[in-house]
């Protein structure tokens, strides 16, 4: 299966389903033990917050949300990098990564052709085009000419003779043009980036997440540390930070901030430019009109569907499920009972005129959802694929395979638990450039659960900054969907990821293990080795016995 995951020789989804097929043939487990890990409660968490966003996206409510942000952080470039990221993480912790990204890129594409659409080509511009579109075709992507570059060419002569004038203005030229080169770049790049930083800040944000809660309720029942609470409060400063140093680090790097200043030369025209994208950015927000009931609700549904997941079980405080059987409410069973509300949620103001107007007309209220709409939406692959996970870790446990793994870990036994933390966390984010984020932690986490064991450190400590570590994938356009989106638009060549993604990746393994040793001993309490780990310690070493005695009486 992980071969066939790297690989895709089968479809995501169907390589998800060979457990069915496989474990009873090979007598691993029964049938009715692998077909309820496909739908487990974590399953059922990921696609309340898979509808919550179709209903979002259905009232175009992310939109509004991005537009009002641009238009607060301002038209600056630096600004307006800030501003993007900004957007595309908060919608990514939400919404899919790839979704965050395809919805944010028009716009960006928008605000860019306001800022530099009349004077985007030269001689050099047009040769990197040419090695865009070759590094392109090496990936087996193919270039859709975009209206930036349409416009480029039918304005080259006009630059051209432009350049005659004289070699200081041609110079200067061929300064500035560079100049909104890497603006362009930096533009496009912090998009993928940001939506990938953004899914890890909540539980429902990206999958790996998602498998590493169902995964701990395989391997250690007895562990109910992590929540859709306990997460936010780990992982949500980290993306702040993580965000923040990558702000810095793309606008740097591209220009948008430098050490010496803004050149005054060139204030005015830049000053003009910037006027026009605000023009865009408040164009294309009052294009939406004033904000309708529907979206008002949405917004309020989603505000309460956070809230009370949050404060569920935060771990720091009692939360509100502790007024009920405890072990009954879940993250899933506060998702599902909000969603339910948007498919009978009228989608217009509800008014009491039909009730005393005998001729009012009996007509059927919209929902804010239909299930036609969500059934179009949700990727019902990604649930299988999450139930693909689930069933290999429980063959993994079941039949031993993970103790095996973990007794080959011997060499790994001496370090010290800081070290594993950062050495675990490069290896993954390297093997994630060239696998996908899913596959990468479903082949990964049992391995650091016995590792961890070995090691006698809390298995959190080394499971969370590797289920993290999935989602640094900034080097390679095929590492992420949202990485290949941002590739395709043909502005960006590999090299421009690969050095920009060095830097995104180091900083994502320092800041990472400063979360985890800091503020996630706390959260996790990941300074003692738990009972519950225990438990599960016992019971691999009797299935080790067991194993060992079955194979000897087959000898």
């Amino acid at each position: 299966m992980a071969m066939y995951w790297c690989t895709e020789a089968l479809p995501l989804s169907v390589t998800a389903l060979l457990p069915i097929i496989l474990f009873p043939f090979l007598g691993i487990l029964p049938a009715n033990k692998v077909c309820p890990q496909y739908f487990l409660d974590t399953n059922f968490l990921f696609l309340s917050g898979l509808i919550m966003a179709a209903a979002i996206e259905e009232w175009n409510l992310h939109r509004r949300i991005a537009l009002r942000i641009l238009l607060l952080v301002g038209v600056q470039p630096a600004r307006l990098i800030l501003g993007m990221m900004l957007t595309t993480s908060f919608l990514s912790m939400w919404l899919s990564n790839t979704a965050s990204t395809a919805m944010m890129l028009p716009i960006a594409m928008a605000i860019l052709k306001s800022l530099f659409g009349e004077k985007e080509t030269s001689q050099e511009l047009k040769r990197e085009k040419e090695e865009n579109q070759a590094s392109v075709h090496q990936n087996k992507l193919h270039v859709v000419p975009t209206e930036m570059q349409l416009l480029a060419n039918a304005d080259e002569k006009d630059l051209v003779q432009e350049k005659e004038v004289t070699i200081e203005v041609s110079s200067d030229v061929r300064k500035e043009e560079e100049y909104k080169t890497n603006v362009w770049k930096g533009f496009l790049i912090s998009i993928p980036y940001s939506a990938s930083i953004g899914g890890t800040a909540t539980l429902t944000g990206t999958a790996p997440n998602l498998i590493l809660s169902g995964q701990l309720k395989s391997f250690f029942p007895g562990c109910d540390l992590v929540n859709f609470g306990s997460w936010f409060v780990f992982a949500f400063p980290l993306m702040v930070l993580f965000l923040f140093l990558g702000w810095l680090w793309i606008s740097f790097l591209y220009g948008c901030i430098s050490l010496r200043g803004c050149r005054k030369k060139k204030s005015e025209i830049r000053a003009d430019a910037e006027a026009r994208a605000k023009a865009v950015i408040t164009e294309d927000y009052q294009k939406l009109g004033p904000i309708k009931f529907a979206e008002q609700a949405v917004f309020v549904l989603f505000c309460l569907f956070a809230i009370l997941l949050f404060s569920r079980d935060p771990k720091f405080i009692t939360g509100w499920a502790s007024l009920f059987t405890p072990g009954f409410v879940t993250d899933a069973v506060t998702g599902v009972t909000i969603v339910t509300i948007l498919f009978f949620f009228p989608s217009k103001r509800p008014t009491l005129k039909w009730w005393f107007d005998l001729k009012a007309p009996n007509t059927e209220n919209e929902p804010l959802l239909s299930w036609r709409k969500a059934q179009e939406s949700v990727p019902w692959n990604i649930i299988l694929l999450l139930g693909g996970g689930f069933a290999m870790a429980k063959g993994c446990e079941e039949s031993g395979l993970s103790i095996w793994i973990g007794g080959r870990l011997d060499p790994l036994e001496n370090l010290p638990p800081a070290v594993a933390v950062i050495l675990i966390t490069i290896v993954i984010a390297l093997f994630t450039e060239f696998a996908s984020n899913t596959a990468t932690i479903i082949i990964f986490l049992p391995v650091l659960a016995e590792l961890a064991i070995r090691l006698k450190v809390n298995p959190l400590y080394l499971m969370i900054p590797g289920t993290i570590g999935c989602s640094f994938a900034f080097m390679l356009p095929v590492s992420t969907p949202p990485n290949s989106i941002a590739f395709a638009s043909g502005h960006l060549m590999v090299k421009d990821m690969a050095r920009t993604g060095v830097l995104m990746n180091l900083m994502g393994v320092l800041l990472l293990s400063l979360a985890i040793n800091t503020w996630g001993m706390s959260i996790f309490q990941l300074g003692t080795y738990p009972a519950w780990a225990n438990i599960h310690s016992n019971n691999a070493t009797t299935l080790l016995v067991d194993v060992q005695n079955i194979t000897l009486n087959s000898l």
